[in-house]
């Protein structure tokens, strides 16, 4: 197990540095990174507001919340008076033109007077002459094609409508609500994401840190074991062999040390990652790795399970309980006895809370707009009534100049005739339109609104159970690391023990180098995986946060 802590936390941050594109961020005022100056300072609440204050994709996900409040203030513009102004000039130069049946205008027989040139001839001479009409037989004529209008024509109009019933627009106002909860709901799911990702980047950083300075500390031990045996083999009194131990020994710890070095600045990188911290700003981390473990005890009695051990808590260790026969279960194979722990704590024997979790909430969300969708394709059969209106001006002229000379109806030309070239026009009414039938495609429709919706109630389900699922596993996982913690606590403490007692029996002379070693082996052994248990245990008790929804709260 002397690489376990390194290959768990290696794992972790491949894992998570695998969660998306890494893009640098905005960065507030407070803590904002000046090029060449000191170390930023951090705590890992600090983090955690920085992170989601300034990380890219919780900016694009802030963007979108911003664009569903502006689709909530489209569907409300629908209900609002709309009116528009436009207007247009046209050249005409080819007038269309139409055939006019002239005789519908009146027709029949015509009546001529004829005048001969004797007629004329008495008439200068001072006779009376006496002309008869000569009535002609009517002549039907074809129809003939008139062009109406002339070459230059303009018109300008203001038109005004008022929605006044129109069931899918209610039910739209009640669903850009709605969808305005859900972007909400799906911005604060990507918070908790950054959450849990800048809290598990920190405490590793954390103990990644931790063992480097004790590794450090290792160094500076066994340098002075190695000086001790050369002195002593240079008094006669040791051999070479035992002096060439422990330089490989050291060798070997100075090759781990700067493994554990790199390891550390790649977690820091991490850190930085999950952040949206640029790379090129160097931090502080001002939380101690002793603050940030949890209290055992505190943790098991609301878990509701015994500690490893002794049953009692982290303190001591002691012989490991023994259930009773039944698995928990009293003689009478009734409740379970007071005080056995039965695998369930007390929040998990209770009716657990899904609104606690973003996720059922968000789903939630979507089950009411999946609703207010069926409901918004059955209101396509309902009435709409709308109030229109318009009033505008047209006019037409054989000339541009003249077109642009806006006669009104008092114009006279030189002859005093009527000479208005624009007039007015305008009127007002109801739209009603009634849907009658539209080839069953809202039948259609409406179907797979009811389709949509119960899709969501199975997903709601199988959610449900995936979050009992998650419940339990994130209880079980964080109280077997609890135990973990406790036993490497334990062999940590008797690691160390015998490794002092070694090296006063060696430098007692009664012990052997091999016997030195072998302590110090089985000492960097148990600090390794103690290590490696406290971050198994700071990572189950954020899974474990985030599975019971208290992770946002607590960074809250």
């Amino acid at each position: 197990m002397k690489n376990m802590f390194s290959n768990s936390l290696l794992a972790s941050l491949v894992l998570t540095l695998g969660v998306g594109p890494m893009a640098q961020a905005q960065t507030p005022a407070s803590l904002a990174p000046q090029p060449g100056t000191s170390p930023m300072s951090l705590s890992l609440t600090q983090a955690v507001r920085y992170a989601v204050t300034n990380k890219s994709s919780l900016l694009a996900t802030r963007l979108a919340e911003q664009t569903a409040a502006a689709k909530v203030g489209e569907i409300k513009a629908q209900g609002l008076p709309q009116l528009n102004i436009g207007a247009n000039v046209a050249d005409n130069f080819k007038l269309q033109k139409s055939l006019v049946d002239v005789g519908a205008f009146g027709g029949g027989g015509s009546t001529v007077t004829p005048l001969t040139a004797a007629d004329i001839a008495a008439a200068q001479a001072g006779q009376t002459v006496n002309i008869a009409p000569v009535s002609l037989p009517a002549v039907p004529l074809p129809p003939q094609a008139i062009a109406f209008g002339l070459q230059y024509a303009g018109n300008t109009s203001a038109s005004f409508s008022q929605q006044l019933f129109d069931g899918s627009y209610l039910i739209g106002l009640k669903a850009a609500k709605v969808y305005q909860e859900l972007s909400k709901k799906q911005t604060q799911q990507a918070e908790i994401d950054v959450v849990e990702q800048v809290s598990k980047a920190y405490y590793s950083t954390l103990v990644a840190r931790s063992r480097l300075v004790l590794l450090a500390r290792n160094v500076q031990r066994l340098d002075t074991v190695l000086y001790q045996t050369n002195q002593t083999f240079k008094a006669g009194f040791a051999e070479k062999l035992d002096v060439d131990r422990l330089r490989v020994q050291r060798n070997n710890l100075v090759v781990e040390q700067q493994k554990a070095q790199r390891l550390t600045e790649l977690s820091v990188a991490l850190l930085k990652f999950q952040m949206g911290l640029p790379q090129s700003q160097p931090v502080q981390l001002t939380d101690s790795l002793g603050a940030a473990v949890v209290d055992a005890g505190n943790l098991r009695r609301h878990l509701g399970v015994a500690s490893f051990g002794t049953g009692a808590g982290p303190d001591g260790l002691g012989n490991v309980p023994t259930a009773p026969a039944g698995l928990g279960q009293n003689a009478t194979g009734g409740a379970p006895a007071p005080g056995i722990n039965t695998g369930q704590g007390p929040q998990a024997q209770a009716a657990f809370n899904y609104n606690n979790r973003i996720e059922f909430s968000t789903l939630e969300t979507q089950q009411a707009l999946a609703g207010l969708d069926l409901r918004n394709r059955q209101s396509g059969a309902y009435p709409r009534l709308s109030l229109t209106a318009a009033y505008g001006f047209i006019g037409s002229s054989n000339s541009v100049k003249d077109l642009f000379a806006f006669r009104g109806p008092e114009s006279r030309n030189g002859n005093g005739f009527p000479n208005q070239n624009w007039f007015g026009f305008g009127n007002v009414g109801l739209a009603l339109n009634i849907p009658v039938f539209d080839g069953f495609r809202r039948r259609y429709q409406v179907q797979q609104a009811r389709i949509a919706q119960q899709t969501i109630e199975k997903g709601m389900e199988t959610l449900r159970q995936s979050i009992d699922l998650q419940d339990a596993q994130s209880r079980t996982n964080l109280v077997n690391a609890l135990d973990v913690l406790d036993n490497q606590k334990a062999n940590l403490d008797l690691a160390a023990d015998v490794a002092r007692v070694t090296r006063i029996k060696f430098n007692a002379g009664v012990g052997s180098n091999i016997e030195v070693i072998t302590a110090e082996t089985s000492l960097r052994e148990s600090q390794t995986n103690y290590y490696a248990a406290i971050y198994d245990v700071l990572v189950a008790k954020v899974d474990r946060d985030k599975a019971t929804g208290e992770l946002y709260q607590q960074a809250k």
